[in-house]
C-alpha cells in the first residue's frame, strides 16, 4: 500500500531527472559543439560541462574537432615533357575556431573539397615544369598549392596549415630509362677515370724512363771525363819523371796498357767474347780522340 502511494512521487522525482539529465552536455577539449533551437543556429559551446533547453528544444546538431587534421590523396597528372607522374600530397588542416559556423554550414564534405582545390593546383602548376625541374622545386610547389587552397578555404572557416608532396613517382618506363641513363653516366665516367689513371701511370713511367737515360747518360760522362782526366794526370806524372818520350808515345803505352788491363778484366768475369777494331788503324783512331780530348781539357 506505501508503494503504491509513493508511486506518484518516484515518477516525478524520475521525470526531474531525466529533465535535469536532458540539459546538461560535455564538451570536451578541443572540440566544440553547434547548437541549434528549433532548427536555427543557437550557439557555439566550448570545453566544459554546460546547460541546454531540455526535450528537444536545443539540439547538439554537431561535434567539431579543432585539433589538427591530415588528408591524403594522390593526383597524377602530366609535366612539361609528357611524362605523366604520381603525386602524393599530405595536407594538415584545422577548422578556424573563431569562425566554426561557416565550417560546419558552409561545407558538407570539407575533406573531398580541399582535396577538389589542390588536385586542380597541382593540375595547373606541374605542366609548366619538367620532370628534372618537378624534382626540384616540390617543395615550392607544394608552397604555392598551399597559398592558393588557404585563401580558398578561408572563406569556409578552415586554415590549410601545411601541405607536402611527400612522393613523386613517374611512369615506370621512364623511372626505368632515367635509371639506365644514369647508370650509362656513371659508366662513362668511371671509364674517363681509369683512362685518366692509366694515363698517369704511362706518363709517370716515362718520366721515370727518361729520367733514368738522362742520369745513365750523366754517369757515362762522368765516367768518360774520370778516364780522361786519370789519362791527363799520368801523362803529366811521366813529365815529370823526366822521361824522353813525347805526348804521343806516352799515350801510346798508355792505351796499351789499359787495353791490356781491360782484356784481364773480361777474361776475368768468364767473358768469351770480346770486339776489336776491324783494322789495325782502330788503335790509333782510339789515340787520336783521346790526344784530341786532352789538349781540350788543357786548353780549358
Amino acid at each position: 500500500m506505501l508503494i503504491v502511494t509513493l508511486l506518484p512521487f518516484i515518477f516525478i522525482l524520475l521525470l526531474i531527472l531525466a529533465v535535469v539529465i536532458s540539459t546538461l552536455y560535455v564538451v570536451r577539449q578541443q572540440t566544440v559543439v553547434i547548437i541549434e533551437r528549433f532548427g536555427k543556429y543557437l550557439k557555439t559551446s566550448s570545453s566544459g560541462i554546460h546547460l541546454r533547453m531540455p526535450f528537444g528544444i536545443d539540439r547538439l546538431a554537431a561535434r567539431i574537432q579543432l585539433r589538427l587534421l591530415q588528408s591524403d590523396l594522390i593526383v597524377e597528372t602530366k609535366t612539361q615533357d609528357n611524362v605523366f607522374v604520381t603525386l602524393n600530397i599530405a595536407t594538415q588542416y584545422r577548422v578556424n575556431e573563431n569562425n566554426v559556423m561557416d565550417a560546419y554550414y558552409k561545407l558538407m564534405r570539407p575533406e573531398e573539397q580541399i582535396k577538389s582545390y589542390i588536385e586542380d593546383a597541382l593540375r595547373s602548376s606541374v605542366p609548366k615544369l619538367t620532370l628534372d625541374e618537378l624534382f626540384e622545386k616540390k617543395d615550392e610547389i607544394a608552397l604555392e598549392v598551399q597559398h592558393q587552397v588557404a585563401e580558398e578555404m578561408s572563406s569556409y572557416g578552415y586554415i590549410i596549415v601545411k601541405t607536402l608532396i611527400t612522393k613523386v613517382e613517374p611512369d615506370a618506363e621512364v623511372k626505368q630509362s632515367m635509371n639506365e641513363i644514369n647508370a650509362a653516366q656513371r659508366k662513362r665516367v668511371a671509364a674517363q677515370e681509369l683512362a685518366n689513371a692509366d694515363k698517369i701511370k704511362i706518363v709517370t713511367a716515362a718520366e721515370a724512363e727518361a729520367e733514368k737515360d738522362r742520369l745513365h747518360g750523366v754517369g757515362i760522362a762522368q765516367q768518360r771525363k774520370a778516364i780522361v782526366d786519370g789519362l791527363a794526370d799520368s801523362i803529366q806524372e811521366l813529365k815529370d819523371a823526366n822521361i824522353s818520350l813525347n805526348e804521343e808515345q806516352i799515350m801510346s803505352i798508355l792505351l796499351t796498357n789499359q787495353y791490356l788491363d781491360t782484356l784481364n778484366t773480361f777474361a776475368a768475369s768468364g767473358n768469351q767474347t770480346i770486339f776489336l777494331p776491324n783494322n789495325p788503324d782502330g788503335v790509333e783512331d782510339i789515340r787520336t780522340q783521346v790526344l784530341s780530348a786532352l789538349k781540350v781539357k788543357n786548353h780549358n
